[in-house]
């Protein structure tokens, strides 16, 4: 999503040339190029996929909805097996419309992740809840720290359910350090990604991640964290960014690749 103006052929040349031999991806992008041809694309040029992004929105009331998005979840695993990465990427929901219930909602996300479990260890996939910052709890995850994520993936095996750590998302959170210590005992970070706190925030806060380096966010102390938790995972990139979509994608990939360099160890 970093480059979402390159289509995927784009992206595995370019970081082909930038020596990159990792990629998260997206479900949207994969579903466009089709998932046999991405899975052959990346194979082909030597990539690993870290992730796929993103399942998730468990917190409907409706049955019928919660039914669809079970079902939606299970076809998200199936890509992820089939682009063979370990790990999708969970974006749990928001709260449903006229609901102010956020105990509610976090519950039917734990009745979801009873059952994607172990459908999901059967294709050698694990879930990685990711909290969101407290700004998308409204309407796009009642998870919104990393304690909040770990009650929830603790009920589970960590080898089904984990937590993914995003320093955009928890730099805020002086709790934050002992909660990765907590989830690196146990097993449960699943993947660690990068992305810079800038303001002012966009209209709409979700095109706010900024690319690393232009904010307030100290990567290296975040990794140091991880690792000291016991995380040796590959550390992804993900920026949503308008003004970064808006220009020259290999330029931006070979942007985001030395901004990597410089601010990680």
């Amino acid at each position: 999503m970093t480059v979402k103006q390159l289509s995927l052929p784009e992206l595995a040349d370019g970081c082909a040339r930038l020596g990159i031999r990792n990629v998260g991806l997206w479900r949207e992008p994969v579903r466009a190029h089709g998932l046999e041809a991405t899975a052959k694309l990346v194979r082909d040029a030597g990539l690993t996929v870290t992730t796929l992004c993103r399942g998730g929105f468990f917190t409907a009331h409706d049955p019928r909805e919660r039914a669809e998005a079970l079902d939606d979840n299970r076809r998200a695993i199936d890509e992820a097996a089939a682009l063979g990465t370990d790990t999708l990427v969970l974006v749990s929901g928001g709260l449903p419309a006229g609901s102010k219930d956020l105990h509610g909602a976090r519950e039917r996300i734990a009745d979801a992740l009873a059952e994607l479990g172990p459908y999901a260890e059967r294709h050698g996939v694990r879930l990685a809840i990711e909290p969101l910052h407290p700004m998308y709890a409204a309407d796009r995850c009642v998870v919104s720290t990393l304690a909040q994520a770990l009650d929830l993936a603790e009920r589970f095996p960590a080898h089904q359910v984990g937590v993914t750590v995003d320093t955009y998302h928890i730099w805020w959170d002086d709790t934050a350090p002992a909660q990765i210590a907590r989830a690196g005992a146990g097993g449960r970070i699943h993947t660690f990604q990068l992305a810079d706190w800038t303001t002012p925030l966009p209209q709409g806060v979700l095109t706010g991640r900024g690319q690393i380096g232009d904010g307030s966010i100290d990567m290296r102390e975040w990794q140091d964290h991880v690792e000291a938790a016991g995380y040796t995972g590959a550390i992804e990139v993900e920026l949503f960014n308008d003004v970064l979509w808006a220009r020259d994608g290999q330029e931006v990939l070979a942007e985001t690749a030395r901004r990597f360099t410089e601010h990680t160890r």
